[in-house]
């Protein structure tokens, strides 16, 4: 009743077929491996965050990257006035 039978793995990759899609299963299996080993080199102690994939292995982005984002110069804090206080209501009372 395990994964040992073909059969169930099978089924499971039907499933996760139809659940997530083939565009995004090996996604999903790049991070779940990577979180593994995170989690391995943890416990253990050991520092794998220097190996990376070597640049032809690496999946190629075909999206351009946005324009970097400039902050606007700040407003000159003499150009506008400030807001008169409004005046206050006084309540009467009714009899």
């Amino acid at each position: 009743m395990g994964l040992d039978n073909p059969l169930h793995i099978a089924f499971l990759v039907v499933i996760l077929l139809l659940v997530f899609g083939a565009k995004r299963l090996p996604e999903i299996g790049r991070s779940l491996g990577s979180g593994m080993r995170e989690f391995k080199s943890s416990i253990t102690g050991e520092d794998h965050s220097h190996q990376t994939l070597p640049p032809a292995a690496q999946p190629q982005q075909h999206q351009q990257e946005p324009p970097p984002v400039t902050a606007a110069p700040p407003a000159p804090a003499a150009a506008a006035p400030p807001a008169p206080a409004p005046a206050p209501v006084e309540h009467q009372q009714q009899s």
